[in-house]
């Protein structure tokens, strides 16, 4: 099958639930679209929201902050992990994670007196509850690094307290209580997560079919994919472009994925299946009600850059790293999405004693004509956007 660039935009929009009427609404429909996409990013960056929360803001009708701390740290449907990076994951998809706490207690034992350290934590938490590694009372210094993700020292060292917690929060025998700002609060998995879903076994101890689960969400999570160097492969461990190659073609001739080609690419694209509805959607014609929306920097919409440039043809880089010299726009830019295409970037913040959400700045593309209709959306979605920032007033 092939299709035009914009049925391509179409259908990766309905897909992500960007385009057209809300497919996610409310506290379920968070959790349904974290399901979709396997899993999103979190940072402890809040200029605007934090960035799972701005993932969600923009396609979960109604979603409140407060409703993804309920679904972490009260419902416990979702839990914090490394997948992509730090991210939060379906609690249901706990099992599956279970290599990685193999690495991390293997890894563990390279550390001189950790195990006692461990111990002690342990039993601490025991006795006293959820606690952070500034209540923890071991202090001093040690060498220790988190073996599945960024955490710790490679070259020297760490403060004792906040890489025991890390342990063994990276081993499973703790999991994140709740948050307050950028500080994590860690308390007994066994007294949030279910019996059987701690003990369960890892439910594809082959490596290569654990590789196959994990790009079939990646897939997923895309809508619409090609079988190139992606950074939607970030972080799935060992996967070699080979190994990739020979995945793709597995889910293609069973059925799980199909493929199409897009006018004027020269590569092969795929998508699950099962969203065959969301394709005939695209591909039928008819006018969608244009939403506007500002995107997360690390929303999973945004995941391939090149992906996104190629058929979307926004070129987008996420410049809070970028020294402020070398910054093409600002340290905290999102996306404005408008219908099925970028319009421009914004630049806000939440000034919080004054309850004003303030925009620094837009930029619109080059191309974009700022018509009265374009205007009028992207200052109700401003707007809209102060609301899920929980600011009285906007400054512009």
């Amino acid at each position: 099958m092939n299709i035009t660039m914009e049925q391509a935009r179409k259908l990766i929009l309905f897909k992500q639930g960007l385009l057209g009427d809300y497919r996610f609404t409310g506290k379920q429909g968070a959790l349904e679209y974290i399901r979709q996409a396997g899993c999103i990013q979190f940072d402890p960056v809040d200029v605007c929201g934090k960035m799972a929360e701005l993932a969600l803001q923009s396609r979960v009708k109604g979603f409140a902050k407060k409703q993804l701390d309920e679904l972490l740290y009260k419902d416990r449907a979702l839990f914090d992990y490394p997948d992509k990076q730090l991210s939060i994951i379906p609690t249901e998809n706990w099992a599956y994670y279970n290599r990685y706490r193999k690495i991390a207690r293997d890894g563990g034992k390279k550390f001189e007196g950790l195990a006692e350290l461990e111990a002690q934590a342990l039993d601490y938490i025991g006795e006293n509850g959820a606690v952070s590694a500034e209540e923890l009372p071991i202090a001093g210094k040690m060498h220790w690094h988190s073996h599945i993700h960024w955490s710790g020292n490679w070259g020297g060292e760490s403060n004792i307290s906040r890489s025991v917690l890390e342990q063994l929060y990276s081993t499973g025998e703790l999991v994140i209580h709740h948050k307050k700002g950028s500080r994590k609060y860690y308390d007994l998995a066994a007294r949030y997560i279910p019996a059987e879903i701690l003990s369960a076994p890892e439910p594809l101890p082959d490596d290569f079919k654990h590789q196959k689960w994990r790009i079939t969400h990646r897939i997923g999570a895309s809508g619409l994919i090609w079988d190139r160097p992606s950074g939607f492969w970030n972080n799935v461990w060992e996967l070699t472009s080979e190994t990739r190659h020979i995945i793709f073609q597995m889910l293609k001739e069973e059925g799980t994925i199909s493929e199409l080609s897009i006018d004027g690419l020269k590569y092969a694209f795929y998508y699950l299946t099962e969203d065959t509805p969301l394709l005939e959607d695209a591909l039928s014609g008819h006018d969608f009600k244009p939403r506007c929306e500002l995107i997360a920097p690390l929303d999973p919409f945004l995941w391939d850059k090149q992906l996104i440039g190629t058929i979307f043809n926004f070129n987008y880089s996420w410049e809070i790293y970028t020294p402020a010299e070398k910054r093409k726009f600002g340290a905290y830019v999102l996306p404005i999405l408008y219908g099925d295409r970028f319009v421009g970037r914004i630049e806000a913040g939440n000034d919080r004693k004054t309850e004003t959400l303030v925009v620094k700045n837009i930029w619109y593309e080059d191309d974009v004509r700022q018509t009265k209709t374009l205007l009028a959306a992207v200052d109700k979605c401003v707007n809209r956007f102060a609301k899920f920032n929980e600011c009285k007033a906007v400054s512009k």
